[in-house]
């Protein structure tokens, strides 16, 4: 331990490596040798860089600085940081190893080694005292040293390399670079680089016969509660923290974050809100309001909802609370809808009389429509009220169900007839640390029983919407329940403690993961899960609650998402394949879906996709946000996997230009790619495009699928691309040769065709994108095919690059037989169902 840690940090060793370290392969006028500094800014951000010199005099920058790995370690964004970075290369195997500082104490070290330089492993977090668990004995020798490069001094580690080794991290870094570019292509720029083009003329020409089997679940979506999705969106509940839960901690210590958010008192001279804990109405909902009302009538309490409460003239609102009399008789308690100007909008009244908890229920009726009204609650007699759980929730949710869903926005969902749903999310299922996993068992059984928890992306959840409405809005719209759990590790950029250990190295990255000798319960959990979807209602434990919520029947759960864009690392490893294993004993018939990362290269999706190969994962879940230039140059993206390995889950992805536009050219560039997923339909399952829903004013995060607020739904211009998709999938994939007398790269790459048949429906469709600013005549043949009394429809997308308003449009389509043409506009995404007549 004393030579590593004298080798780290205290550094005045000889510089001299062996010259097996010099390339065989150089140019005669070359050195054979040069000297390689390794350092990171000392700020401790832009990762691991290189610069080197032939005498240690002049320094000159590795590719002008580029990053060469990064870490992982710690919380989003820049908050990962690199101090010291010190690179050291084995003598026996040649491998480099690199450790570093992940904070700034240096109380948490980082490790991660490579064979080239180029790709790394993956990293591994430990304390000072464990240093010798991670870095060989054989290292060359390297020497601690200040250099000047371009101009600003930089410390760092100095060794002799072969000065082939330079020119080939000059070469990746060229090649990441020409990748960025045409991932940063956008249509702005096509005036010069389509200049002079012509409108095309191109034949697709469709092999029936050779078509193949493709998955019918390809489109699905993925709900998350971000962007409060849920609690003052999904979820119909109009009281903004009914359960007076809301705590700083839920968003970032914010002290004005408290139990008393959204409420105030009516005539404050006469009452006093205070919240207390003794005797709670359950131990999972330990706060709740105590009103004291000196002088009544007059004094009372008011909720603003989130927003303001939206109310229709006409509509039924569903009242109810917990309440009990601390002080006085009790008596009747009036509920009133107030506009802006304090005016009545609909009035009800309780009575609240008992020393105990009791609920009381009552029906609001609006008088008008009001955008911004709000809740009062007025006590006729005086006294000391304790109150819990007050709801005010519209008759009129989607199905009708009570608890339910807001029925404009569950409606838009089932619009794009998605065939699954991934829920209750990404980073909010797997939690802000250990302490915060989202676990399932708290999101059922009656609300009152419910444990809230902190959401991470900075709110708070009531988990009103949870398990149950989950599985139930999946059946009510014919889609496939999939829920994802926590692999026992919480999110990989989680920023807070694990069971409140100041410990860095559980403060902050995956080092949390739920103690070994807590994943026994925690598995149980999982397998619990399964039974609660699909068990017995008599003779399961979980299935006769199930039952006892309303729903005896099984929900007919296939699948099951076991972690999130985790980091693959030791403590997530050790804990999935536990339980993977568990549930492919217990429940083979359970197609479990695993996790290889945030991206679509790198460390975690190749040590993931490694992991779930090794193991026999049945499919995993690949997530990607990406330029619309990604979208357009990686199209063979899937005609490279293997076909014997992991299905795919595109569980998130989207088209983006600086994390913030969907328009139609992002729109369009996803089409575009999903023509070549539908190609790829044998290997990829299922896709869903994320973030789903965003409540504007509320965002967290750019772009979304759908925005809203209390009174409007805005699909955007993705959204009619997702809906064109799920509207029109089909079962089987036809082969199609499209040729264009226009062949240039950049040309071809912009026109995109998939066709696929509806078996259960007998249609043929069609899906042609254009991404060129001219438009394409197009000859359809349909080889292979026999249409009789055929009628089909066109459903065309299409708009000036930046739109953000433009819709679909359906017409009918005049076909004739097995061929016929269509001209595709420019900028537009198109889709010709053919339905036919019975064969005589």
């Amino acid at each position: 331990m004393k030579r590593l840690l004298n080798i780290l940090f205290a550094g005045l060793l000889s510089a001299v490596a062996a010259t097996s370290q010099a390339g065989t392969n150089r140019v005669t006028n070359e050195p054979d040798s040069v000297y390689l500094f390794s350092y990171s800014h000392r700020d401790g951000g832009g990762g691991l860089r290189f610069a080197w010199s032939a005498d240690e005099s002049k320094w000159f920058s590795v590719a002008d600085g580029f990053s060469y790995v990064n870490s992982d370690f710690g919380p989003w964004g820049r908050a990962k940081k690199m101090f010291k970075p010190h690179l050291m290369q084995s003598r026996t195997d040649g491998r480099w190893h690199c450790v570093w500082s992940a904070t700034e104490t240096g109380k948490a070290l980082a490790y991660v080694s490579s064979s080239d330089l180029q790709k790394w492993g993956r990293q591994s977090y430990f304390a000072p005292s464990d240093l010798d668990k991670f870095v060989p004995e054989d290292v060359y020798p390297t020497l601690a040293k200040t250099v000047l490069i371009n101009g600003v001094e930089q410390d760092g580690w100095v060794q002799k390399v072969a000065y082939n080794t330079v020119g080939q991290l000059i070469r990746y870094a060229e090649h990441k670079r020409y990748r960025a570019l045409q991932n940063a292509e956008r249509m702005a720029q096509d005036p010069v680089r389509f200049v002079g083009l012509k409108p095309l003329q191109a034949t697709v020409t469709v092999k029936a016969e050779a078509g193949k089997k493709i998955s019918d679940h390809l489109i699905g979506i993925f709900f998350e509660d971000i962007n409060y999705a849920a609690d003052g969106g999904l979820y119909a509940e109009l009281i903004q923290n009914r359960d007076f839960e809301y705590a700083p901690a839920d968003r970032g210590n914010d002290r004005n974050w408290n139990s008393t958010h959204s409420w105030a008192l009516a005539d404050a001279g006469s009452a006093t809100l205070n919240i207390e804990t003794f005797s709670p109405l359950h131990p999972n909902n330990p706060h709740y309001a105590v009103l004291e009302v000196r002088s009544a009538p007059g004094a009372g309490l008011v909720n603003s909802g989130f927003d303001g409460i939206a109310v229709k003239e006409g509509a039924r609102y569903d009242f109810s609370l917990f309440g009990k009399v601390l002080e006085g008789k009790g008596g009747k308690v009036v509920v009133k809808l107030l506009d802006t100007n304090g005016a009545v909008i609909g009035q009800s009244s309780v009575t609240i009389s008992s020393k105990d908890w009791k609920q009381q229920k009552s029906v609001v009726t609006a008088t008008a429509d009001v955008p911004v009204a709000s809740l009062a609650i007025y006590p006729q007699v005086a006294g000391k009220y304790a109150l819990d759980m007050v709801s005010l929730f519209p008759q009129e949710t989607f199905k009708g169900r009570k608890n339910g869903l807001r029925a404009d926005l569950a409606q838009t969902l089932a619009d794009l007839h998605p065939r699954f749903i991934r829920f209750p999310g990404g980073c909010v299922a797997h939690g802000d640390g250990v302490d915060n996993i989202y676990g399932w068992k708290g999101s059922i059984g009656p609300l009152e029983s419910r444990k809230p928890l902190r959401n991470l992306w900075g709110y708070h959840q009531t988990r009103g919407l949870g398990y149950f409405e989950y599985f139930q809005y999946c059946e009510d719209i014919e889609a496939e329940p999939l829920p994802v759990l926590a692999a026992g590790v919480p999110c990989q950029n989680s920023g807070t403690c694990a069971h409140h250990s100041t410990d860095e190295l559980t403060c902050m990255g995956q080092q949390g993961g739920i103690p070994m000798e807590e994943m026994d319960k925690y598995i149980q959990d999982v397998l619990d899960l399964i039974e609660y979807a699909n068990g017995d209602a008599r003779r399961t434990k979980w299935g006769k609650m199930r039952a006892e919520a309303g729903h005896p029947k099984p929900f007919n759960l296939k699948f099951i998402g076991i972690g999130n864009e985790d980091m693959i690392t030791d403590v997530f490893e050790e804990r999935f394949t536990l339980i993977y294993n568990a549930v492919r004993e217990k429940h083979p018939e359970i197609t479990v879906i695993g996790t290889v990362g945030p991206f679509y290269e790198g460390t975690d999706y190749e040590e993931g996709w490694e992991l779930a190969t090794h193991l026999g994962v049945p499919m995993v879940d690949e997530h990607y946000y990406v330029e619309p230039g990604w979208l357009i140059h990686n199209q063979d993206y899937y005609d490279r996997y293997d076909r014997n390995k992991p299905k795919v889950y595109l569980g998130e992805y989207a088209s983006h230009v600086s994390g913030r536009h969907n328009n139609i050219e992002t729109a369009l560039t996803e089409a575009l790619y999903l023509t070549s997923v539908e190609r790829n339909g044998d290997v990829v399952s299922m896709t869903s495009y994320a973030p789903l829903l965003a409540k504007e004013g509320h965002t967290q995060w750019n772009p979304d699928l759908i925005y809203f607020n209390n009174t409007e739904v805005k699909p955007t211009v993705s959204y009619y691309v997702q809906q064109m998709y799920g509207q029109h999938s089909g079962s089987e994939y036809l082969p199609s040769v499209v040729s264009l007398d226009n062949q240039p790269d950049a040309v071809r790459k912009r026109v995109g065709v998939s066709v696929v048949k509806d078996k259960a429906r007998g249609d043929y469709i069609v899906k042609l994108v254009n991404l060129l600013p001219v438009k394409v005549a197009s000859r359809i043949r349909l080889e292979g095919v026999s249409l009789v009394d055929p009628s089909a429809t066109k459903t065309l997308l299409t708009g000036e690059p930046q739109s953000k308003d433009a819709k679909p449009v359906t017409s009918p389509f005049e076909i004739g037989g097995e061929e016929f043409s269509y001209e595709m506009p420019p900028y537009s995404f198109t889709v010709i169902r053919i339905g036919q007549g019975e064969k005589k």
